[in-house]
């Protein structure tokens, strides 16, 4: 969490700051310390610096501690530097029912790290998390801002590759899912023979 490095919002994210803090009432901006968290995090190469929730805390007027409470809380706040792709596998009940085990294992195979651990060339870091929120599609993994669904080994395998080959995958269902149908596709709307 510590960091020797200075920190301040760019010219850019501090214009953004005060349009995230506009939307919250007089006396009420401690509310938008999530969102400038996230600001700060995405500023400064995936990663929170206490520098950065420092920065967070002076504008908006708070106590550094409750800064630091809120980062340290959420798994979304990353306290340690991150590789250019945080790969962030859902181990949640949901997410392990469906093979979360098997896409972390896939991971650490196609990777050569374990969960914790990032490349030795910066690039990728693995973490495990414990819910995305996306427990219709599990298993699940988040890599930046994408979600990448329904995966298994195989499937975390081919994102993966495409990124080490600087492609960008396709993010959402692995296997063609629509939205949340269930997995061998849409039952409802059809007769008792399952024809439409």
């Amino acid at each position: 969490m510590s960091s020797d490095v200075p920190f301040s919002f760019s010219p850019e994210s501090l214009e953004r700051a005060r349009v995230i803090l506009a939307r919250y009432p007089e006396g009420r901006q401690a509310s938008g310390v999530i969102p400038l968290l996230d600001l700060a995090q995405r500023q400064n190469d995936g990663w929170l610096s206490r520098p950065a929730m420092d920065a967070v805390a002076e504008f908006l007027e708070m106590a550094p501690i409750r800064v630091y409470e809120v980062a340290t809380f959420y798994t979304m706040f990353n306290l340690q530097p991150v590789g250019e792709h945080h790969v962030q596998v859902c181990t949640n009940l949901p997410c392990w029912l469906r093979g979360s085990d098997q896409v972390v294992e896939g991971c650490r195979k196609s990777l050569g790290i374990d969960i914790g651990e990032t490349t030795a060339d910066g690039k990728f870091t693995l973490s495990e998390v414990e819910c995305a929120g996306a427990c219709v599609n599990a298993p699940v993994a988040q890599i930046g801002d994408h979600y990448y669904e329904d995966l298994d080994a195989d499937g975390i395998a081919t994102v993966l590759e495409a990124l080490k080959r600087g492609e960008t995958p396709s993010h959402g269902s692995q296997t063609g899912r629509q939205t949340s149908a269930p997995a061998g596709g849409p039952t409802t709307l059809k007769t008792a023979t399952g024809e439409a």
